[in-house]
């Protein structure tokens, strides 16, 4: 069975807990601190497998769990960190969030593997509180709690051309007959379930990946049969050739079924449908000559839009290799680099939406932010990465905090601190 979509919930490891403890030595006055760190929380992962094809794995299972972090022992013994949790995909899958529908990953290209949810920080022991004046500290930092996230899971085909049409106009029968992919052909009047990809080899190296995408029909946009399921393969690619019945074997209008697709494609997404098209006028070899030429009609109708029309038959060939170093000079003629779905959901920042407290005090001429919001953000934020860095920043912004520091009158140079980290403020322009 061909799997295309899957809703899974995600979550990362919890961090251990910094443990508690006190050296009992001869001399050590009250034993001394030594309760040692807990281990951080297992980070989830996706991850490109070129063995892969399908979203199947995803469809009896759905929920994945990386590893919770030890807690941190006697003597400084530091927790065991949890085990990240690795989940393979097929390329071109998009990790979107449930509830939003906005892309947190897309795993083409370049992105053959990326961390969706940090493991939470191992909590600090107590031997990190000892001070001048609390020289017994009976209080370890507890982990960091997991990050939980439902997300859909959708295998967008990865292809430059896209063959769309009526079923039963000879889609997969073209595909057949130009490229490595070996679809079942037969007369049927449903659709084929499953895009099929194959490799069109021509000389010169201009060679493209084309995918028959299964047979729309009417009221596909509104999801009427299989329509959104079939209509998401064909956001990728940057040309599509429409496949039209010349011979009207089935009793349709080929002038009507461009029309009918296109608005299917429109509906869909508008932006989708202004991409390059071509026509491919197949079964040529069933038309009569007594007839009028529908592939004259299709011309006359489209030519004087910019679409050209290619007589073709996918049974004999013919006309096949003018359409196919049609397609692979205006291929030449776009941008190479693959459609990439940009980020638009990072589950880190329900961290800046999140209702918790936070208090900026000034102290000692430092200006301390601390409290639940600000310990809970530095559990999952390494700030050594620039990623992690630039959220740092964004969360001071979206916050308010940064406009908290400034109504409590902080200037260029001050000092803030927070727990741990103390860094010189400077005002962003």
């Amino acid at each position: 069975m061909f799997a295309d979509r899957a809703k899974i919930m995600i979550r990362s490891g919890k961090g251990g807990n910094g443990h508690c403890s006190f050296r009992r030595e001869l001399y050590v006055a009250n034993g001394g601190p030594d309760g040692g760190d807990g281990g951080d929380g297992g980070d989830l992962i996706f991850e490109v497998d070129e063995g892969l094809n399908t979203l199947v794995d995803y469809r009896h299972k759905r929920k994945f769990a990386a590893g919770d972090g030890e807690e941190g022992g006697k003597r400084r013994c530091h927790g065991k960190s949890g085990k990240d949790l690795v989940l393979k995909v097929p390329e071109g899958t998009v990790i979107k969030e449930a509830r939003t529908q906005k892309v947190i990953a897309d795993m083409s290209g370049d992105n053959r593997r990326q961390i969706v949810l940090k493991g939470g920080r191992g909590g600090l022991g107590n031997q990190h509180f000892a001070t001048a004046t609390m020289q017994v500290p009976k209080y370890a930092q507890p982990g960091k709690p997991a990050m939980e996230l439902e997300v859909l899971l959708e295998l967008k085909v990865i292809a430059d051309v896209g063959l769309v049409g009526f079923p039963n106009v000879g889609k997969s029968t073209l595909l057949s007959r130009v490229t490595n992919a070996d679809p079942k052909i037969a007369n049927y009047h449903f659709t084929t379930l499953n895009p099929n990809l194959g490799v069109v080899d021509l000389e010169n190296g201009k060679g493209f990946v084309m995918a028959d995408i299964p047979g729309l029909i009417e009221g596909a946009s509104e999801g009427v049969g299989l329509g959104h399921e079939f209509l998401r393969h064909i956001e990728r690619t940057k040309l599509m050739i429409h496949v039209v019945d010349a011979a009207g074997t089935e009793g349709r209008d080929p002038v009507d079924d461009i029309y009918k697709i296109n608005q299917e494609l429109e509906a869909y997404n508008q932006e989708l449908a202004g991409r390059p098209q071509v026509i491919a006028a197949n079964k040529t070899d069933l038309i009569y000559s007594g007839d009028e030429d529908p592939v004259d009609r299709l011309r006359a109708e489209f030519e004087p839009r910019g679409i050209r029309v290619f007589p073709i038959s996918g049974v004999s060939g013919q006309g096949i290799h003018e359409l196919l170093y049609y397609v692979a000079e205006e291929l030449q003629k776009m941008d190479q680099k693959p459609v990439v779905f940009e980020q638009e959901y990072f589950p880190e920042d329900e961290l800046i939406y999140e209702e918790l407290p936070y208090s900026v005090e000034l102290v000692d001429g430092m200006y301390v932010v601390e409290g639940p919001k600000i310990e809970k953000m530095l559990g999952y934020t390494n700030l050594d990465a620039e990623k992690g860095f630039v959220f740092f920043q964004r969360f001071l912004k979206n916050t308010g905090i940064l406009d908290e520091l400034e109504a409590a009158g902080i200037q260029d140079g001050d000092t803030v601190k927070m727990y741990g980290l103390q860094f010189e403020y400077l005002k962003s322009e």
